[in-house]
């Protein structure tokens, strides 16, 4: 998410509001949102928060008083804070190279389970990628439009992961719903593409979609690396019967997350990328929890 936007705090009323053209007017309790017109001049920092236990099950139930944010180093006073739990675009990105060979059957069964899971308003579009990659089916809500072209899917060929990646967040923009993610599925790393990491994750810092992937069997820091800037995350498995269970944790956290807003105390009019931490105060006597959290944003320009 990331985002800047008009905004504005009312806390002479005790309520903390906020103006997004994806949500209306928000009060920090989800269940009174509404929608209404606002003109204001200053910029609100839109940060998605996920909250995850040590079996990785999203935490849903934490009030605004446990969590701290700071935009360059300089904590910030949290004014907006609410549950985005809302019907999301999900780009799902397919790895179909040759040595995906063995694991093409377990893979495709874990996305068609992603698919079960989706809520009603969901929509999904299809990548697959080899040698190169290509679009197997664009944006639909419609599941087994998905399902159709997973199952024509075939492997070989080579890794293309950041050309596939590359032009599957450029087709977010296309995406019709207010939560944008993409979902990655692959063994490896990337062999035949022609843009590089660094130019992936400066394109991650520049759009509105968090990277959810999967590894098969071995560990992929730049899918890491890639997940973690935009505030996704990164899972891997080591045995294909880990999937389902991880595809579902997966789901959940697509779906639910906190969003955390700020009003900068130093006005960001730079157009600038600015770098945010997000930290948790964890509460009495709970597990170790794991946040994610997009790491920063490029304000406006005026």
């Amino acid at each position: 998410m990331g985002l800047t936007l008009n905004a504005v705090s009312s806390e002479a009323s005790g309520q903390e509001d906020i103006y997004s053209p994806r949500w209306g007017l928000a009060r920090s309790d989800p269940s009174q949102r509404r929608l209404t017109a606002l003109h204001t001049d200053v910029q609100l920092v839109l940060i998605p928060v996920a909250v995850t236990d040590p079996l990785q099950r999203p935490v849903l139930d934490l009030p605004k008083e446990n969590f701290r944010i700071f935009d360059d180093g300089i904590e910030q006073k949290i004014s907006a804070f609410f549950l985005e739990e809302a019907p999301v675009s999900v780009g799902m990105v397919f790895d179909a190279s040759n040595s995906m060979r063995k694991k093409i059957g377990d893979s495709r069964q874990a996305l068609t389970q992603f698919l079960h899971m989706s809520t009603p308003g969901d929509e999904f579009s299809l990548w697959k990628f080899s040698d190169r990659p290509q679009k197997v089916c664009p944006f639909t809500t419609d599941p087994a439009e998905i399902e159709g072209g997973l199952a024509d899917i075939q492997p070989g060929g080579w890794t293309s992961l950041f050309d596939a990646l590359y032009l599957a967040l450029s087709q977010m923009k296309r995406a019709t719903r207010g939560t944008k993610a993409l979902f990655v599925l692959s063994d490896g790393g990337d062999n035949n593409s022609r843009y590089t990491e660094g130019e992936i994750r400066n394109m991650v810092r520049e759009v509105d979609v968090r990277v959810f992937s999967i590894s098969i069997f071995d560990h992929s820091p730049v899918l890491e690396r890639i997940s973690d800037e935009s505030g996704g995350r990164f899972y891997r498995v080591h045995k294909l019967d880990e999937l389902p269970a991880m595809t579902a944790k997966l789901s959940g956290e697509i779906h639910s997350h906190y969003v955390l807003g700020y009003l900068p105390t130093k006005p960001q009019n730079d157009g600038k990328y600015h770098k945010v931490v997000v930290k948790l105060v964890p509460p009495p006597r709970s597990p170790r929890l794991q946040v994610a959290w997009r790491r920063g944003y490029y304000a406006l320009s005026h």
